[in-house]
Protein backbone atom coordinates (compact mmCIF):
# COMPACT_ATOMS: atom_id res chain seq x y z
CA UNK A 1 0.00 0.00 0.00
CA UNK A 2 1.63 3.34 -0.85
CA UNK A 3 1.95 5.85 2.15
CA UNK A 4 0.15 9.18 2.11
CA UNK A 5 1.50 12.19 4.25
CA UNK A 6 -0.99 13.32 6.05
CA UNK A 7 -0.78 17.06 5.59
CA UNK A 8 -1.65 20.13 3.79
CA UNK A 9 -0.06 21.60 0.50
CA UNK A 10 2.12 19.55 -2.14
CA UNK A 11 2.21 16.48 0.28
CA UNK A 12 3.77 13.22 -0.30
CA UNK A 13 5.86 14.01 -2.99
CA UNK A 14 7.59 16.62 -1.16
CA UNK A 15 7.80 14.78 2.03
CA UNK A 16 11.15 13.29 3.36
CA UNK A 17 11.48 10.34 5.25
CA UNK A 18 14.28 9.25 8.05
CA UNK A 19 14.57 5.84 8.95
CA UNK A 20 17.20 4.07 11.38
CA UNK A 21 18.57 1.02 10.75
CA UNK A 22 18.08 1.19 7.07
CA UNK A 23 20.89 -0.72 5.74
CA UNK A 24 18.97 -3.52 6.71
CA UNK A 25 16.10 -6.04 7.60
CA UNK A 26 12.92 -4.19 8.75
CA UNK A 27 14.33 -0.39 8.28
CA UNK A 28 15.76 -0.94 4.49
CA UNK A 29 12.67 -3.15 3.90
CA UNK A 30 10.52 0.54 5.41
CA UNK A 31 12.87 2.41 3.41
CA UNK A 32 12.13 0.76 -0.33
CA UNK A 33 8.54 1.24 0.61
CA UNK A 34 9.12 4.96 1.03
CA UNK A 35 11.02 5.17 -1.76
CA UNK A 36 8.45 3.92 -3.98
CA UNK A 37 6.17 6.47 -2.68
CA UNK A 38 8.66 8.92 -3.91
CA UNK A 39 9.46 10.31 -1.06
CA UNK A 40 12.99 12.20 -0.30
CA UNK A 41 14.53 8.73 2.01
CA UNK A 42 17.39 9.41 4.61
CA UNK A 43 18.61 6.00 6.02
CA UNK A 44 20.99 5.71 8.90
CA UNK A 45 23.56 2.92 10.03
CA UNK A 46 26.50 2.49 11.60
CA UNK A 47 28.45 0.62 8.79
CA UNK A 48 29.65 2.98 6.21
CA UNK A 49 29.55 0.64 3.42
CA UNK A 50 26.85 -1.67 4.35
CA UNK A 51 24.97 2.27 4.27
CA UNK A 52 26.11 2.95 0.49
CA UNK A 53 24.92 -0.68 -0.59
CA UNK A 54 21.48 -0.17 1.25
CA UNK A 55 21.13 3.81 -0.92
CA UNK A 56 22.05 1.43 -3.90
CA UNK A 57 19.37 -1.06 -3.46
CA UNK A 58 16.87 1.33 -2.54
CA UNK A 59 17.49 3.75 -5.87
CA UNK A 60 17.63 0.32 -7.94
CA UNK A 61 14.03 -0.51 -6.79
CA UNK A 62 12.99 3.33 -6.87
CA UNK A 63 15.00 4.94 -9.90
CA UNK A 64 15.36 8.71 -9.73
CA UNK A 65 14.38 8.91 -5.78
CA UNK A 66 16.45 11.25 -3.52
CA UNK A 67 18.20 8.99 -1.49
CA UNK A 68 21.04 9.60 1.00
CA UNK A 69 23.03 7.38 3.62
CA UNK A 70 23.93 8.98 7.05
CA UNK A 71 26.76 7.28 9.07
CA UNK A 72 25.30 7.55 12.87
CA UNK A 73 25.53 5.45 15.83
CA UNK A 74 22.16 6.02 17.53
CA UNK A 75 23.45 5.22 21.08
CA UNK A 76 25.61 8.04 21.02
CA UNK A 77 23.26 11.15 21.72
CA UNK A 78 25.69 14.26 20.55
CA UNK A 79 26.48 12.39 17.63
CA UNK A 80 22.64 11.80 16.98
CA UNK A 81 22.58 15.84 17.58
CA UNK A 82 24.87 16.59 14.81
CA UNK A 83 23.84 14.15 12.13
CA UNK A 84 20.30 14.86 12.55
CA UNK A 85 20.65 18.20 12.07
CA UNK A 86 22.86 17.98 9.32
CA UNK A 87 20.51 15.32 7.73
CA UNK A 88 17.37 17.95 7.99
CA UNK A 89 19.80 20.45 6.42
CA UNK A 90 20.21 18.42 3.46
CA UNK A 91 16.79 16.76 3.15
CA UNK A 92 14.56 18.75 4.80
CA UNK A 93 11.93 17.78 8.14
CA UNK A 94 10.78 14.54 7.73
CA UNK A 95 7.32 13.98 7.65
CA UNK A 96 7.84 9.93 8.79
CA UNK A 97 10.28 8.36 10.70
CA UNK A 98 10.86 5.06 11.67
CA UNK A 99 12.93 4.16 14.18
CA UNK A 100 14.69 0.41 13.35
CA UNK A 101 17.76 0.32 14.66
CA UNK A 102 18.46 -2.66 17.15
CA UNK A 103 21.03 -4.76 18.61
CA UNK A 104 19.95 -8.41 20.35
CA UNK A 105 22.59 -10.29 22.96
CA UNK A 106 21.44 -13.17 24.28
CA UNK A 107 21.10 -14.84 27.12
CA UNK A 108 20.14 -15.11 30.61
CA UNK A 109 20.52 -11.96 33.03
CA UNK A 110 23.72 -13.19 35.18
CA UNK A 111 25.54 -14.60 32.74
CA UNK A 112 25.86 -11.91 30.60
CA UNK A 113 27.95 -9.06 31.86
CA UNK A 114 27.08 -5.43 32.65
CA UNK A 115 28.62 -3.97 29.34
CA UNK A 116 26.01 -6.66 27.76
CA UNK A 117 22.89 -5.33 29.10
CA UNK A 118 23.95 -1.49 28.83
CA UNK A 119 24.85 -1.71 25.39
CA UNK A 120 21.46 -3.62 23.97
CA UNK A 121 19.72 -0.58 26.10
CA UNK A 122 21.87 1.92 24.54
CA UNK A 123 20.78 1.35 20.78
CA UNK A 124 17.23 -0.62 20.88
CA UNK A 125 16.08 2.45 23.69
CA UNK A 126 18.51 5.31 23.85
CA UNK A 127 18.81 5.13 20.49
CA UNK A 128 15.17 5.86 19.81
CA UNK A 129 14.93 8.23 22.40
CA UNK A 130 17.63 10.35 21.32
CA UNK A 131 16.67 10.11 17.91
CA UNK A 132 13.14 11.24 19.08
CA UNK A 133 14.45 14.15 20.76
CA UNK A 134 16.85 15.63 17.85
CA UNK A 135 13.70 15.18 15.37
CA UNK A 136 10.82 16.66 17.01
CA UNK A 137 11.55 19.89 17.30
CA UNK A 138 11.67 19.88 13.73
CA UNK A 139 8.47 17.55 13.11
CA UNK A 140 5.26 19.46 11.79
CA UNK A 141 1.63 18.33 11.72
CA UNK A 142 0.53 15.59 10.16
CA UNK A 143 4.26 14.02 10.75
CA UNK A 144 4.71 10.03 12.06
CA UNK A 145 7.04 8.23 13.90
CA UNK A 146 7.42 4.69 13.80
CA UNK A 147 9.03 2.68 16.41
CA UNK A 148 10.08 -1.10 16.00
CA UNK A 149 9.26 -2.69 19.54
CA UNK A 150 8.82 -6.63 19.48
CA UNK A 151 6.48 -9.31 20.71
CA UNK A 152 9.32 -9.03 23.31
CA UNK A 153 7.89 -6.25 24.41
CA UNK A 154 4.40 -8.15 25.31
CA UNK A 155 5.97 -11.16 27.28
CA UNK A 156 9.31 -11.26 28.43
CA UNK A 157 10.94 -14.90 27.02
CA UNK A 158 13.79 -16.79 28.15
CA UNK A 159 17.01 -16.65 27.31
CA UNK A 160 16.39 -12.98 25.93
CA UNK A 161 17.37 -10.98 29.57
CA UNK A 162 19.25 -7.97 27.96
CA UNK A 163 16.91 -7.05 24.84
CA UNK A 164 12.84 -7.71 26.19
CA UNK A 165 13.55 -5.45 28.35
CA UNK A 166 14.58 -2.57 26.08
CA UNK A 167 11.44 -3.33 24.34
CA UNK A 168 9.29 -3.18 27.41
CA UNK A 169 11.29 0.37 27.59
CA UNK A 170 10.56 1.61 24.22
CA UNK A 171 6.38 0.35 24.50
CA UNK A 172 6.31 2.64 27.55
CA UNK A 173 8.27 5.55 25.40
CA UNK A 174 5.66 4.93 22.87
CA UNK A 175 2.69 5.03 25.27
CA UNK A 176 4.06 8.61 26.62
CA UNK A 177 5.10 10.10 23.08
CA UNK A 178 1.35 9.13 21.73
CA UNK A 179 0.11 11.17 24.60
CA UNK A 180 2.61 14.09 24.60
CA UNK A 181 2.82 14.48 20.81
CA UNK A 182 -0.68 14.39 20.27
CA UNK A 183 -1.81 17.79 20.68
CA UNK A 184 0.78 18.92 17.87
CA UNK A 185 -1.24 16.59 15.37
CA UNK A 186 2.21 14.15 15.30
CA UNK A 187 1.57 10.60 15.11
CA UNK A 188 3.04 7.68 16.88
CA UNK A 189 2.93 4.21 15.92
CA UNK A 190 4.67 1.22 17.71
CA UNK A 191 5.27 -1.92 16.05
CA UNK A 192 5.52 -4.82 18.10
CA UNK A 193 6.75 -8.10 15.02
CA UNK A 194 7.31 -11.51 16.17
CA UNK A 195 10.61 -13.44 14.54
CA UNK A 196 11.17 -11.45 11.49
CA UNK A 197 13.03 -13.17 8.54
CA UNK A 198 16.15 -10.40 8.87
CA UNK A 199 20.04 -10.92 9.31
CA UNK A 200 19.80 -10.50 13.01
CA UNK A 201 17.20 -12.95 13.25
CA UNK A 202 19.80 -15.74 11.15
CA UNK A 203 22.65 -14.69 13.39
CA UNK A 204 20.18 -14.97 16.43
CA UNK A 205 19.53 -18.45 15.42
CA UNK A 206 23.00 -19.65 16.03
CA UNK A 207 22.88 -18.73 19.22
CA UNK A 208 19.84 -20.39 20.48
CA UNK A 209 19.75 -22.42 23.20
CA UNK A 210 17.94 -25.70 23.30
CA UNK A 211 15.25 -24.05 25.01
CA UNK A 212 14.57 -20.83 23.35
CA UNK A 213 14.50 -23.47 20.02
CA UNK A 214 11.66 -25.22 21.60
CA UNK A 215 9.87 -21.89 22.10
CA UNK A 216 10.66 -20.97 19.10
CA UNK A 217 9.38 -23.56 17.07
CA UNK A 218 5.82 -22.99 17.12
CA UNK A 219 5.94 -19.45 16.80
CA UNK A 220 4.86 -17.64 13.49
CA UNK A 221 7.61 -15.72 11.79
CA UNK A 222 7.43 -12.71 9.17
CA UNK A 223 9.62 -11.31 6.38
CA UNK A 224 10.77 -7.66 7.04
CA UNK A 225 8.51 -6.10 4.05
CA UNK A 226 5.33 -7.83 5.48
CA UNK A 227 6.17 -5.72 8.95
CA UNK A 228 7.73 -2.39 6.75
CA UNK A 229 4.51 -2.63 5.35
CA UNK A 230 1.86 -3.10 8.44
CA UNK A 231 3.90 -0.68 10.23
CA UNK A 232 3.73 2.07 7.43
CA UNK A 233 0.07 1.34 6.75
CA UNK A 234 -0.88 2.15 10.46
CA UNK A 235 1.17 5.23 10.69
CA UNK A 236 -0.55 6.52 7.67
CA UNK A 237 -3.62 5.61 9.19
CA UNK A 238 -3.13 7.35 12.54
CA UNK A 239 -2.98 3.71 14.81
CA UNK A 240 -0.55 3.82 17.91
CA UNK A 241 -0.40 -0.31 17.73
CA UNK A 242 1.18 -2.26 14.82
CA UNK A 243 0.25 -6.35 15.47
CA UNK A 244 1.17 -7.66 12.56
CA UNK A 245 -0.25 -10.83 12.33
CA UNK A 246 -2.61 -13.34 14.57
CA UNK A 247 -0.34 -14.64 16.51
CA UNK A 248 0.80 -11.11 18.20
CA UNK A 249 -2.73 -10.05 18.27
CA UNK A 250 -3.76 -12.71 20.08
CA UNK A 251 -0.30 -12.34 22.50
CA UNK A 252 -1.32 -8.42 22.69
CA UNK A 253 -4.70 -9.04 23.98
CA UNK A 254 -4.62 -12.62 25.82
CA UNK A 255 -0.52 -11.91 27.70
CA UNK A 256 -2.07 -12.35 30.94
CA UNK A 257 -3.11 -15.91 30.63
CA UNK A 258 -0.36 -16.62 27.98
CA UNK A 259 2.38 -15.93 30.75
CA UNK A 260 1.19 -18.25 33.33
CA UNK A 261 1.24 -20.79 30.11
CA UNK A 262 4.77 -19.16 29.09
CA UNK A 263 6.29 -19.90 32.45
CA UNK A 264 4.62 -23.50 32.77
CA UNK A 265 6.39 -24.12 29.03
CA UNK A 266 9.66 -22.71 30.41
CA UNK A 267 10.10 -24.15 33.59
CA UNK A 268 9.28 -27.61 31.94
CA UNK A 269 12.31 -27.01 28.93
CA UNK A 270 14.41 -25.93 31.97
CA UNK A 271 14.19 -29.06 33.73
CA UNK A 272 14.61 -31.21 30.65
CA UNK A 273 17.40 -29.04 28.83
CA UNK A 274 19.22 -27.55 32.31
CA UNK A 275 20.04 -23.70 31.84
CA UNK A 276 21.59 -22.89 28.82
CA UNK A 277 24.05 -19.79 30.71
CA UNK A 278 24.60 -18.82 27.46
CA UNK A 279 27.00 -15.76 26.18
CA UNK A 280 26.39 -14.50 23.09
CA UNK A 281 27.80 -11.86 21.05
CA UNK A 282 26.14 -8.73 20.10
CA UNK A 283 24.19 -8.75 16.84
CA UNK A 284 22.89 -5.66 15.00
CA UNK A 285 20.47 -4.62 11.85
CA UNK A 286 23.04 -6.58 9.58
CA UNK A 287 23.03 -9.35 11.27
CA UNK A 288 27.16 -9.49 11.93
CA UNK A 289 28.93 -9.70 15.29
CA UNK A 290 29.98 -6.18 17.09
CA UNK A 291 34.03 -5.69 16.98
CA UNK A 292 36.58 -8.03 18.85
CA UNK A 293 33.08 -10.39 19.94
CA UNK A 294 35.09 -13.48 18.60
CA UNK A 295 37.24 -13.34 21.27
CA UNK A 296 35.05 -12.27 24.01
CA UNK A 297 32.64 -15.24 22.83
CA UNK A 298 36.03 -17.36 23.48
CA UNK A 299 37.11 -16.02 26.43
CA UNK A 300 33.46 -16.47 28.05
CA UNK A 301 33.32 -20.25 26.80
CA UNK A 302 36.65 -21.20 28.44
CA UNK A 303 35.00 -19.67 31.79
CA UNK A 304 31.76 -21.15 31.67
CA UNK A 305 32.60 -24.77 30.58
CA UNK A 306 29.34 -26.38 28.79
CA UNK A 307 27.67 -23.54 28.37
CA UNK A 308 24.98 -25.15 26.02
CA UNK A 309 24.65 -23.87 22.26
CA UNK A 310 27.03 -21.01 21.57
CA UNK A 311 26.80 -18.73 18.63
Amino acid sequence: MAVRWKVEGDGMRDGSAFVTGGSSGIGLAAAKQLARDHARVAIFARDGARLERAVAEIRAVAPGCDVRGFALDVADEAAVRVVVARAVAAMGAPRRVVLSAGILRYGETCALDSAAHRQVMDVNYFGCLWMVRALVPHLVRGAAIGLVGSASGIVGIYGYAAYAPTKFALRGLAEILRVELEGRGIGVTLSMPPDTETPMLEAEERMRSPVSRKMAAGASRMAAEDVARRLLRAMDRGRFLSLPNVQVWGLWWLAPSLQRVLMWQERWLLRRYGSAQVFADDVDEHGDDGPEQEGHRRDQRQGQGDAGVDG
